[in-house]
């Protein structure tokens, strides 16, 4: 017999510890049928203002991954999502696609992990001049700017927000997301993206793309949207963003 609830699929979901914003942005866009679950990689709440430090914490999230996965999928998902956003950057395109195959030979389903789809997102909107928003240090934005243009996209502008720890990300308050999108928009901008799985960024996206007029695509959404039309729910989401509306 079917999931009572998860009668068309089950999606995976696995963050860290620290995350906040993840399980509350997700549950806001499941059509009926779907169903969402999450596993959680125990990291340390820390400060990353030193180089070491951020290197100790994508090593320690690095680590987590294989338990987390193997809990997840005793609830038999369909389909999984990497919610950590940076380790899917991280080293460049080889290694993100390095890392995606270890974990679905893992999981033995499909993944989805932030870089590849928020690029699978950028080219069904046919954008390739983007400026991007993240709550990382310096470190962590070289590894996104790096991966985006390693992937064909011109990076026109980009902002980190310097979040001083993991958790602190989801303090970020939407004025200051709005803020800075609209720092980084312009004439010479196609789409914007917004990184970082606990930065609370999908309906300020949202709202976003009325006023600036193009795609914002916060990740959460974007990696919701990827996970379901991997699995066939082909289902229009409205009300939060574009991607979910019209692809």
């Amino acid at each position: 017999m079917a999931d009572a609830l998860g009668w068309r699929k089950r999606i995976g979901f696995v963050v860290p510890s620290t995350n906040t914003t993840v399980q509350p942005e997700v549950d806001d866009l499941r059509p009926r049928g779907v169903t969402f679950h999450l596993a959680r990689v125990s990291i340390k709440e820390r400060p990353l203002t030193s180089e070491q430090a951020f290197l100790e914490h994508v090593q320690a999230m690095r680590d987590g991954l294989g338990s987390a996965i193997e809990q997840v999928m005793t609830c038999a998902p369909d389909h999984l999502v990497m919610g950590v956003a940076l380790e899917a950057f991280w080293g460049g395109v080889a290694a993100s696609t390095k890392l995606e195959a270890e974990l679905a030979e893992k999981a033995g389903v499909g993944i989805s992990m932030g870089s590849t789809a928020t690029a699978a997102a950028l080219r069904a909107f046919g954008a390739k001049r983007i400026a991007i928003l993240t709550p990382h240090q310096p470190r962590g934005d070289e590894m996104v700017r790096a991966w985006f243009v390693e992937s064909g996209f011109e990076v026109v502008r980009l902002k980190g927000l310097k979040c001083p720890s993991p958790r602190e990300i989801a303090h970020v308050q939407p004025a200051t997301i709005r803020e800075s999108l609209r720092e980084l928009d312009g004439p010479d901008v196609e789409a914007l993206v917004a990184v970082g799985t606990n930065l609370a960024s999908g309906a300020v996206a949202a709202e976003g793309e009325r006023w600036l007029g193009k795609p914002v695509l916060a990740i959460n959404t974007v990696l919701t949207w990827h996970a379901m039309r991997a699995v066939g729910i082909e289902d229009r989401v409205f009300g939060h963003g574009r991607v979910l509306e019209e692809h």
